[in-house]
C-alpha cells in the first residue's frame, strides 16, 4: 500500500456545492444481497471507495462475477458461485465482509467466514448475527478465529435482537428471505440503511414487512430475481459535508440527499447557531460568526449517529463554551481526541462522556487518522486550524469518502494528497 497524507492549511471559508455519494453501508449489504440470486443484478450510484473494493473482493473469491460498468454501476452475477469460505485476508480488513454470512446460508446451507475486522471503535461482537443463524436452525461453531455455519434448510423463526444491530438485522434479513415459513426479527434496527436493503430484497421478490420499525416480518420465497437498482445518497458523508460548512462558518449547499435522513444532524447544527435550510434532495448550511457549545448522545437510528459524533467533537473544540458528548453505542469512539488535543483542543474524556471546553483557536499539528470518522474530524479541524497540518494514515478515509480533497477542494479549502 502506498502510504498518502493530507496537507490542510486552515482558515478558507467553504462555500459552493457538494453532490454527495452513494451510501457506502448500503452499498456493502446490497452488494451481499446479491449472492441470493442466480440471476445478474446491475447497481447504479455505487460510490467508488476502498471498502467497496473489499466487498466486491470477498464475493470474487466466493466464485462471483464482479464488473465496473462505469463509474458508479456494479454488474454481479452470482449464477453459479458454489465457494463457501470467506478468506480471512480479506474479512480482517473490513467488518461488514460479515454480510455474506446469512446470503450464504440461504443459497449453499454453508458458510465459514473469519472474524471480521474494520475500525479499531470497540468490541462490536457478532454474536448477534450468530443466534439469529441459529433460530432459523443453522449449527454454528467458532474455532481457530474462523465462524462455521451449516444447515439442511433455514426455517421461518422469531428472532428477539437484545441491541437494534444494524449488521444483525440485516443479515437475518437476507438469511430468512429464502427460508421456509415466517420470520419475525424484534428489537430491529430502524436505519436507513435496513430500509433500503429490505426495499432492495423487495424488489428481487422477497416479502418483508415493518421496515422502519422494530418489528420485522420476513416470509420466505422460493426464489429471488436479479433486479436493476439505483443506491441512496450517503447521509453521514452529507453529514461531514455540513460541518465542514458550520465548523469554517461557510455557506455550502449539499446535493442529492434526502433531508429526513438527517433530522438530528440538522437539528444539533440548529443549536450551534448555523442556519440549515433543508429542501427536496438539498440542504444548505451557512455556518454562524461564532460556534455554540452544545450537547450529544449518541443512540441507534432514529437517534444522533454515532458516525456523526467525531465530526461534531472538532466542531465543539471551537465552540464557544463547554460541550458533552456522551457515546452509547461504541464503547472506544473517542480515539480521535487525542489528535485534536495535539492542535490545541481542550478534551476531557470521563467514562462514556467527553467534555470539551472550546477554544477560539486550533493550531496544526502533525496528526494521524485512527479510523474513518475520526479521520474525518481531524480533516475538519485542520480546516480551522492555524498553519498547515499533515494528517497521515488517509487510507481510513478512502474506505468512506469518495475523493474527499477534490470536493473539499471545489468548496475553498487548501487540502492536497500527497505521498507520505
Amino acid at each position: 500500500m502506498d502510504l498518502e497524507k493530507f496537507i490542510i492549511t486552515g482558515g478558507k471559508r467553504l462555500e459552493g456545492t457538494v453532490k454527495i455519494a452513494g451510501a457506502k453501508n448500503s452499498a456493502l449489504s446490497i452488494m451481499a444481497a446479491t449472492l441470493l440470486t442466480k440471476e445478474s443484478c446491475i447497481l447504479r450510484n455505487v460510490p467508488r471507495l476502498t471498502d467497496i473494493d473489499t466487498m466486491a473482493e470477498v464475493i470474487r473469491t466466493l466464485g462471483v462475477q464482479v464488473e465496473w460498468k462505469g463509474d458508479n454501476i456494479l454488474y454481479i452475477d452470482s449464477n453459479d458461485f458454489n465457494n463457501y469460505e470467506a478468506p480471512y485476508d480479506l474479512v480482517k480488513k473490513m467488518r461488514a465482509s460479515f454480510l455474506v454470512m446469512g446470503p450464504l446460508l440461504a443459497r449453499l446451507n454453508k458458510a465459514k467466514i473469519s472474524l471480521p475486522g474494520g475500525c479499531a471503535i470497540g468490541a462490536r461482537p457478532v454474536d448477534f448475527h450468530l443466534k439469529g443463524f441459529e433460530a432459523l436452525g443453522a449449527k454454528v461453531e467458532v474455532e481457530k478465529g474462523y465462524i462455521e455455519a451449516e444447515v439442511g434448510q433455514l426455517k421461518g423463526a422469531d428472532i428477539y435482537l437484545d441491541f437494534p444491530s444494524l449488521g444483525a438485522t440485516e443479515n437475518i434479513m437476507m438469511a430468512a428471505s429464502l427460508a421456509e415459513g415466517i420470520t419475525k426479527v424484534e428489537n430491529a434496527a430502524k436505519d436507513p440503511e435496513v430500509i433500503e436493503l429490505g426495499n432492495f430484497l423487495i424488489k428481487m421478490g422477497a416479502e418483508i414487512g415493518g421496515l422502519g420499525t422494530d418489528l420485522i416480518t420476513v416470509k420466505g420465497v422460493k426464489k429471488l430475481s436479479g433486479i436493476d437498482y439505483d443506491i441512496i445518497s450517503d447521509r453521514i458523508e452529507a453529514g461531514t459535508y455540513m460541518v465542514a460548512a458550520a465548523i469554517t462558518g461557510g455557506d455550502v449547499l449539499v446535493e442529492s440527499i434526502d433531508p429526513v435522513l438527517l433530522k438530528p444532524v440538522i437539528v444539533k447544527l440548529e443549536e450551534t447557531g448555523a442556519k440549515v435550510i433543508p429542501e427536496k434532495n438539498l440542504i444548505r448550511v451557512i455556518g454562524a460568526d461564532r460556534v455554540k457549545a452544545i450537547d450529544i448522545k449518541t443512540l441507534p437510528y432514529p437517534g444522533f449517529p454515532t458516525d456523526m459524533q467525531p465530526q461534531f467533537m472538532a466542531l465543539c473544540c471551537i465552540a464557544k463554551g463547554t460541550s458533552v458528548i456522551t457515546e452509547t453505542v461504541f464503547e472506544n469512539r473517542f480515539v480521535h481526541a487525542g489528535d485534536l488535543r495535539r492542535m490545541g483542543a481542550d478534551i476531557k474524556i470521563e467514562g462514556h462522556s467527553a467534555i470539551i471546553k472550546g477554544a477560539k483557536k486550533l493550531s496544526a499539528a502533525p496528526v494521524m487518522a485512527s479510523d474513518l470518522r475520526g479521520g474525518a474530524a481531524l480533516i475538519l479541524a485542520g480546516l480551522v486550524a492555524e498553519g498547515t497540518t499533515e494528517l497521515s494514515r488517509i487510507y481510513h478515509l478512502d474506505r468512506g469518502y469518495e475523493k474527499v480533497e477534490e470536493k473539499l477542494a471545489s468548496l475553498g479549502a487548501e487540502i492536497k494528497r500527497v505521498k507520505d
